[in-house]
């Protein structure tokens, strides 16, 4: 096996690998029936009562809390008042002071300056992803997601100031019999955490008992694109949820009718995950919660993920409140940790994590060097490759051992004609005799592809080379080369590949098939994201140069000539 061999080893496991994902991740289809039992959601050992929603769609939880199709309408629209900081700007509706648009102001859709910023939650119906929150009580009155609240501040739109480091906003409901609730809500300089706080106010005479509840709900996000070469289509999406017990679990969309979540834990966080992007609640870390999902199979299916707090009490003339955060915005690996336990595990590279998360460790420290990840993903695949040397050269000393028994075999295969089981026989003395391994030169590039898959996960899932530029012509790691240069240049790495080390014994297809990878792998990285093309182009000319290395260095560089002849 030469260096070509190895790198079409490793090109093919990836694509395999690539199409399996895939394969793995159908879409659920828009307006399917989703039928499921269902449940009823507790709370402290007692039954919730119904949070206002759908009227008769089956749900593996409580009544879904889904606004009727009149309801969805007023929602959309009542008022709205705008709550941003330095990087997210937040729409919330008077209407439950339910979150209803986030756009994320230092991402753009695409490369391009002038791009529309990230719109991560959205009303409307083909791209609905919301965050709600309200309360139940099963005595008295309670403001759910759906009721109207009306602003204590002033002006429609709060944004923070220069030398302010927060801007907040408060909404308030009344039952006209002394109970009022009071929604806070806080923004800090360069967070994506919105701070919340509901509270409640008893001037009644009754004492009050009741639970907050905070939810996101959601339809699939959007693929224009499902093919193995959009990361979307395959990059997972669905619900997650983290408990101190059970740590950290997900679910994809299509998985949740047939697997419905009720669980109560303490403390821990409910979050809706996509591509780069997610939306998490996490309610105070010394609450005893309950965790639940809901599907709404009306039209495209809506899904809904739930988190009820603890039992609150106000007496009369008494106050109580409840406060939780809401992440919207980017997986940033720095960050999430710092948020809340385990919420960095939504960040998901797969079955290749332990080996994912240090490459990225890594690949960050060489950015912090360099200041660009493109030069920062040349020198990872620099190391890796400094790291493997010492495999690579057993590698070509075992399959150079190989080459030179080449013509003993060949004499084998001619003296024994059709006994193949005589011809095996011999060739194995032969081995031993020679202390030659075939598969040794196998084991080196075997380890080799975990890493190189591991590290194509912390290409395509790190939020932080989304759309970074590189030089000149490359201004998106994230998006195809626009010049398709890293692709010419990948072909030839592997055309010289060929021709410093071709393969002996190899019969005529074999020949022209292997003269003809470098065209079909162009073709194919053609329309790959620029940053795995310049990871693969540099692993190939390091590949190239190191296997000219490491003849020189055992003497063999004119092994080729000998091969020919």
């Amino acid at each position: 096996m030469n260096q070509t061999r190895s790198f079409l080893l490793i090109a093919w496991a990836l694509l395999a690998y690539l199409l399996w994902q895939a394969w793995d991740s159908p879409a659920p289809a828009p307006g399917a029936a989703l039928h499921s039992a269902t449940t009823t959601q507790t709370v402290d050992g007692a039954a919730l009562p119904d949070i206002p929603g759908l009227d008769d769609a089956p749900t593996p939880m409580l009544d879904a809390a889904l606004p009727s199709a009149d309801n969805a309408s007023a929602a959309t629209a009542s008022q709205r008042v705008v709550l941003s900081n330095d990087v997210l700007r937040l729409a919330i509706d008077m209407r439950g002071g339910s979150v209803v648009d986030a756009r994320l102001l230092d991402y753009g859709q695409s490369a391009a300056s002038d791009s529309p910023r990230v719109q991560l939650l959205s009303s409307a119906p083909e791209h609905f992803f919301v965050a709600q929150s309200g309360l139940v009580s099963s005595k008295g009155a309670a403001p759910s997601h759906e009721s109207e609240f009306v602003s204590e501040s002033i002006g429609d739109e709060l944004a923070l100031r220069d030398g302010e480091q927060q801007v907040s906003l408060s909404l308030r409901w009344s039952d006209g019999n002394g109970l009022s609730v009071r929604k806070h809500f806080t923004l800090n300089r360069g967070s994506y955490v919105l701070s919340m706080r509901d509270e409640v106010e008893n001037h009644s005479n009754a004492v009050w008992q009741g639970h907050v509840y905070r939810q996101l709900q959601r339809v699939p996000p959007v693929i224009v694109n499902s093919g193995f070469n959009n990361p979307e289509g395959y990059s997972f999406a669905g619900a997650a949820w983290y408990s101190p017990e059970e740590k950290f679990e997900k679910r994809k969309f299509d998985k949740l009718a047939k697997e419905p979540l009720q669980q109560t834990v303490s403390g821990g966080w409910i979050a809706m995950l996509q591509h780069h992007f997610m939306a998490a609640w996490i309610p105070d870390a010394g609450d005893s919660n309950t965790f639940a999902t809901a599907i709404i199979a009306n039209g495209t299916p809506r899904y809904v993920i739930r988190e009820v707090g603890p039992s609150l009490s106000a007496q009369p003339g008494a106050s109580a409140s409840s406060e939780a955060r809401l992440w919207i915005g980017p997986k940033l690996q720095s960050e999430l940790p710092h948020v809340a336990p385990g919420l960095e595990r939504t960040i998901d590279y797969g079955i290749f994590t332990l080996i994912s998360d240090p490459l990225f460790a890594v690949l960050s420290f060489l950015h912090s060097l360099f200041g660009n990840w493109g030069w920062a993903i040349i020198g990872l695949v620099v190391l890796i490759k400094g790291v493997f040397f010492k495999l690579s050269e057993k590698q070509y000393l075992s399959m150079a051992k190989m080459r030179k028994l080449q013509p003993r075999i060949e004499a084998l295969k001619e003296r024994y004609g059709e006994d193949k089981q005589k011809f095996q026989q011999a060739m194995l003395e032969l081995y031993k005799k020679e202390k030659a391994n075939p598969a040794s030169g196998c084991l080196p590039i075997l380890i080799q592809i975990p890493v190189f898959i591991a590290l194509y996960w912390v290409l395509l899932e790190s939020v932080e080379l989304r759309h970074a530029p590189w030089i000149g012509w490359i201004q998106s790691l994230t998006d195809r080369d626009p010049y398709f240069v890293l692709p010419v240049l990948n072909m030839l790495s592997m055309y010289f590949t060929q021709k410093l080390s071709p393969a002996p014994g190899m019969d005529p297809i074999q020949k022209k098939f292997m003269q003809l990878m470098p065209l079909i792998f162009g073709v194919m990285f053609a329309f790959f994201p620029a940053g795995l093309v310049l990871y693969w182009t540099t692993n190939g000319s390091l590949g190239l140069l190191q296997q000219w290395v490491i003849m020189r260095r055992h003497g063999e560089h004119n092994e080729k000539a000998a091969v020919k002849s």
